[in-house]
């Protein structure tokens, strides 16, 4: 290929420098910008009747589920994605360009609210495109720049999850829980496939996650279709390909009177019964006194990854709404950014307010799916758990 010509490339350099210093061009503030906040804490707090809030601070976290050191966190790192792409169009109705720490308002409070990008547009002072655009922006640099916030635990960390769940519940080696949700959505005729649609004649997105003993999220997988059970998504998922290959839940064995006892999580009567997934017995007739104190503490464990779940689509309400008509590509990564804000919450150490999860099941109206797969060796590792449970609570009422 020929060079190019000196001539044409000076003249354009030219002309460009011209153009860049006969214009000027808006710089985001270094310093974090809070005048948003003033306008719309004024806003929001002037609405007749009592005051929700004792203070801004307790208005803040109500409107943006976290702390104000927390959001700024979370304003550092997203900052430089949301600072280098192009600001085209991300202005207020004043004129003037975006701060990052409004974008970042704008994005959390569609995530939290759940409401319309019309509202959340009206509280601050910014147009539905505006919304759309800056929440997606957000998605996409907080998807890439937080992931450590969401991992497999490494072996010092899984020893401490351990200790918990055996401190909690009784249960040694237990290294979480499993569960499962439906994010319901509208979809447009064209796309609405029966596999999409869900036993409950919803169209829904599957969520599996698997949480520590601190509620949090430890492994996801979703973006699979409604229509399938959660007993196969579990099949479909990285964790069960990663737990059947020895390549997860491989640590060091515990070898009990009763038995050996594996890495394994606990999880609902919808899951098979594997060596690493053990789920409770069922409960069809009269269960044997020990069989029946395994299965309460087993649902006491269990009960965590519900929580988890109530905390995340009661904190982010955007996963608890009908999502009308959104784009199933993108949904993915809608969720997981939830799923990272709520484990930035933990690990940050914020107290979230008592009535932001959801107040009953995460999974309202679904029933829960009996799977009947039985591995033996699942089978042997649950009568060894039982046995073991059965001895310790006798050793302890005779101390």
């Amino acid at each position: 290929m020929a060079p190019p010509k000196k001539s044409k490339k000076n003249k354009k350099d030219g002309k460009l420098k011209k153009c860049k210093s006969s214009s000027v061009a808006p710089v985001e503030p270094t310093a974090p910008d809070s005048e948003w906040w003033d306008s719309f804490w004024q806003k929001s707090s002037s609405n007749p009747g009592p005051s929700l809030w004792k203070d801004e601070e307790e208005g803040f976290k109500h409107f943006f589920r976290v702390s104000r050191k927390t959001f700024d966190y979370i304003c550092s790192i997203v900052r430089e994605d949301l600072v280098s792409r192009p600001p085209s169009g991300l202005i207020n109705i004043e004129g003037r360009l975006l701060s990052v720490e409004k974008q970042v308002a704008i994005a959390m409070r569609r995530l939290a609210s759940g409401e319309s990008q019309v509202s959340v547009g009206a509280a601050f002072g910014v147009g539905q495109s505006t919304v759309s655009q800056v929440t997606w922006r957000f998605i996409e640099a907080l998807e890439e720049r937080a992931k450590h916030h969401l991992k497999w635990p490494d072996s010092n960390r899984m020893d401490l999850i351990k200790s918990k769940f055996e401190a909690s519940f009784g249960l040694p080696n237990c290294c979480g829980a499993i569960d499962g949700t439906h994010i319901i959505m509208t979809l447009p005729t064209v796309q609405a496939s029966d596999d999409w649609c869900d036993p409950e004649k919803n169209y829904s997105m599957l969520l599996q996650g698997t949480v520590d003993h601190e509620l949090r999220f430890v492994d996801i997988v979703t973006g699979w279709p409604g229509g399938m059970t959660l007993s196969r998504l579990l099949k479909c998922s990285g964790l069960f390909k990663l737990c059947e290959s020895g390549n997860r839940l491989n640590g060091n064995v515990r070898t009990l009177p009763e038995g050996e006892i594996r890495e394994y999580v606990v999880g609902g009567i919808c899951y098979p019964l594997l060596s690493w997934l053990i789920t409770p017995y069922e409960s069809s007739g009269l269960l044997a006194s020990s069989v029946s104190a395994f299965n309460a503490a087993h649902e006491a464990a269990r009960s965590l990854a519900v929580r988890a779940f109530s905390q995340l689509k009661g904190t982010w309400r955007i996963l608890s709404k009908v999502m009308w008509r959104p784009d199933k590509r993108k949904l993915p990564s809608i969720i997981l950014v939830c799923c990272l804000l709520h484990n930035i919450i933990i690990d940050r150490g914020d107290i979230l307010h008592p009535d932001v999860a959801l107040s009953g099941h995460h999974d309202s109206g679904y029933g829960e799916q009996c799977c009947k797969q039985v591995d033996p060796s699942g089978r042997t590792m649950r009568e060894n758990l039982v046995k073991h449970w059965q001895h310790s609570r006798k050793t302890a009422a005779s101390d």
